[in-house]
């Protein structure tokens, strides 16, 4: 793992990702948004035109290109939260409530929301847009009738949906999201292979990873060639990983053929063949045997590996997943900073009271990395944002001009979404404020208060939902440290057991994922001020201990099964003891203070991969 310790914290934060262009997404967004918006200036009815242009912007923000059915599921999900805030906020407009019972009913659905996004990424979505629309629906003109909002962002959500139905359903392989991931694990393999031995292997297996991830998630289980080709890349990858740990590199003919693989992929299969290089190592012996057995799934030859299956989503888990401390906890955050929020427009004249509730929601989201990051950008991103829409708006006023604005503004949004926070508010700003300038409900005038608004907002969350909030770095942090130190040691207790079975596999797997989940958090608090920033340099040779534990416990399954070693009971109650005291460090919140010296020479195949690992933890937890 990469030491970015030498960089400060703020230009980590600043500095953006360089995403490829989802062309695919980009074009389907723009199309979903001008098309509603362009009907409803035909008929005369821009009103109901902007309402399904929000419903399009909101299918845009949780679109990806997956299987139809995962692409539904995601997108249905987000937008029956969205619908059901916007009904909820119209009734509270259509009721003429006033500023308390508004105040109070948005703090009770911000509650609900806060609980809902703390239960995983798709409840995030759903959270953050149930709390959005509620907002946007208690304060922007309403159609008529009134109720007729919710149902127009569900058409226009809709319509999104029916644009990549095209693509989910093809029958071209190579236009198959699932095989698109799977040449991706196989080119991210290709890399990691050829890299092994040099500075860039542990950047390489880190997005080879992130590819495997991606190619599980989107996966409905087993019989599929694509779930086939994950199980034999993830033998692959366990193979590269103690490769990788041991720092022995493999010749460069073999490290073509995963490459080989990813073009047969795409080509729909064909054979590929595996040259004949007589691995000498139990490692290189494990990668041998899984690519021969990747190259029989990409030709269409049947192959037993045994990996368990991907358990299917339990309802129950997520009800106990909402009323967990965690998801409770959340939703009391962000139940606090929208009662503050509200008191605070109650007694000031605003012109838009609900820029400030829908911005809140979009800073609080709690799987976008650093809140403090996120107030901060909203706040300079709106300047920008306002500064851009202003210019376009002294250029042009009319429908149709302003109609194409909206849909590049939409277009762009994936792109912005996957850079930087900031550029996505940057895109977002313009976007929301011509939808309402085409349904004459701002004007130029009213652009800048928007941003004090969104800085009132941020100034909220900052405060009460960072400092004064016993929201920790340590909440955060230390519970993925914990959960990838008691998932490795469940894999570690599979291996030693013999346990060459599907769960021993499955085990292995939400061992890899646990630990890309911690590397995340911590790198994500590298990039927030101190003391977030502080107590991720502390966690992070921790964190990077623990993933080359993962590459030895790889390495000793593969002496095991190849070179016929005996765990030796000794060796593993070392390492399950040193395991248990970092558990036991991260539930304390006491960072180890010593960084074990990394190994700088290939490991001794004749030597327990596992006795190393173990004298490197030690030394981890000596100074702890």
């Amino acid at each position: 793992m990469s030491h970015p310790k030498a960089t400060s914290w703020w230009a980590r934060a600043a500095r953006p990702a360089r995403p490829p262009l989802p062309l695919a997404l980009m074009v389907r967004a723009a199309v979903g948004m001008v098309v509603p918006l362009a009907v409803g200036l035909v008929a005369g009815r821009v009103d109901l035109g902007v309402f399904a242009g929000l419903g399009a912007m909101h299918a845009t923000m949780n679109d990806r290109v997956e299987p139809g059915r995962l692409r539904v599921a995601r997108i249905g999900s987000a937008v029956f939260a969205s619908a059901l805030g916007m009904l909820v906020g119209s009734a509270l407009q259509h009721a003429d409530v006033d500023g308390f019972g508004l105040g109070a009913a948005l703090t009770v659905t911000a509650f609900v929301s806060g609980a809902l996004s703390a239960t995983g990424p798709r409840g995030s979505a759903a959270g953050m847009l149930l709390l959005v629309s509620a907002a946007l629906g208690s304060g922007m003109p309403l159609p008529r009738p009134w109720w007729a909002a919710a149902p127009m962002v569900v058409a226009g959500a809709g319509f999104v949906v029916l644009l990549g139905l095209p693509a989910g359903v093809s029958g071209r392989p190579a236009a198959d999201p699932r095989n698109r991931a799977l040449a991706a694990v196989f080119e991210a393999l290709g890399r990691t292979l050829a890299d092994l031995g040099t500075a860039r292997a542990a950047d390489s297996r880190q997005v080879l990873t992130a590819r495997l991830n991606q190619l599980q998630d989107l996966l409905p289980g087993r019989g599929t060639a694509a779930s086939t080709g994950f199980e034999a890349a993830l033998a692959a990858t366990e193979a590269a990983t103690g490769l990788l740990w041991a720092r022995r590199a493999v010749p460069p003919e073999v490290a073509e053929v995963p490459v080989r693989l990813a073009a047969a992929v795409r080509r729909g299969g064909g054979e590929v063949g595996v040259p004949d290089w007589r691995p000498d190592t139990p490692s290189r012996q494990a990668l041998d045997v899984a690519l021969r057995a990747a190259a029989d799934t990409v030709a269409g030859r049947a192959v037993r590996l045994g990996t368990a299956p991907v358990p299917p989503p339990d309802p129950w888990r997520l009800r106990a997943r909402l009323w967990s401390r965690p998801s409770v906890r959340y939703g009391l955050r962000v139940a606090l900073c929208i009662a503050v929020g509200a008191a605070v427009t109650a007694n000031y004249p605003l012109s838009r009271s609900y820029w400030v509730p829908m911005t809140i929601a979009f800073v609080l989201k709690p799987d976008l990395g650093s809140v403090f990051l996120r107030a901060v950008s909203r706040s300079v991103g709106t300047v920008l944002g306002v500064a851009v829409t202003a210019a376009l708006l002294l250029l042009t006023t009319d429908r149709w001009a302003l109609t194409v604005m909206a849909a590049l503004c939409v277009a762009s949004l994936p792109y912005a979404t996957a850079a930087h926070y900031g550029l996505n508010t940057v895109v977002m700003t313009p976007m929301a404020l011509v939808l309402l300038q085409l349904g004459g409900q701002s004007g130029a005038a009213e652009f800048w208060p928007r941003v004090l608004d969104s800085v009132l907002a941020s100034a909220v969350v900052l405060l009460f939902g960072c400092l004064l909030w016993p929201e920790r770095p340590r909440h955060r942090i230390e519970p993925r440290l914990v959960d990838a130190a008691s998932a490795l040691r469940a894999y570690l207790d599979a291996v030693t057991a013999g346990r060459a079975d599907r769960a021993e596999v499955w085990l292995r797997r939400t061992a890899y994922r646990a630990l890309a989940d911690a590397r995340q958090e911590v790198r994500q608090g590298l990039a927030e001020p101190p003391p977030t920033g502080r107590l991720a340099e502390r966690w992070l040779p921790a964190t990077a201990a623990l993933e080359r534990l993962g590459g030895a416990v790889a390495a000793f399954a593969a002496q095991i099964r190849f070179g016929g070693r005996v765990p030796d009971p000794a060796e593993v109650d070392r390492v399950r003891r040193a395991l248990d005291e970092l558990t036991a460090a991260a539930r304390a919140h006491r960072p180890p203070t010593t960084a074990a010296d990394r190994p700088t020479g290939p490991h001794d195949p004749a030597r327990s991969a596992l006795g190393r690992a173990a004298d490197e933890l030690e030394t981890l937890l000596a100074g702890g």
